[in-house]
């Protein structure tokens, strides 16, 4: 384990020297855009659902939690480069993921098809978010 200045040293870009705020904040924009998609736009949740919105060609993000199984992460990637489709990974687990759809259950994939009023899709790679 190193101190803070060794790690800033031998890793200048790391996470650890990233300001919480800017991380805060990016989740609130994502957080608030996701609501907007509940609110006025189509989405489906689940693993199966998920996959057969990017087999049909109709999911235009899918959105994955950070506590994906990375057998299921890594299929999911695969099917929306086919389709090409966009990816983000979701800066939370499956029960944050779950709580920003206002489910009170867990949520590790969604899949949109249609972002109604909200700029998800476009805005989502510009929040910090990875697009695959």
């Amino acid at each position: 384990m190193c101190s803070l200045y060794l790690c800033a040293k031998v890793f200048p870009g790391s996470p650890i020297l990233m300001a919480p705020r800017k991380q805060k904040k990016a989740a609130e924009g994502i957080n608030s855009r996701l609501a907007l998609v509940i609110k006025s736009g189509k989405y489906v949740l689940g693993y199966r659902q998920t996959l057969k919105t990017l087999r049909s060609g109709k999911a235009k993000l899918v959105i994955l939690a950070n506590n994906t199984p990375p057998l299921r992460r890594s299929e999911i990637e695969y099917y929306a480069m086919l389709a090409k489709t966009g990816v983000h990974h979701y800066n939370g687990n499956n029960i944050e993921l779950g709580t920003a759809c206002g489910k009170y259950f867990r949520v590790c994939m969604m899949s949109i098809t249609d972002q109604g009023d909200s700029d998800i899709i476009r805005t989502v790679p510009s929040i910090g978010g990875e697009q695959s």
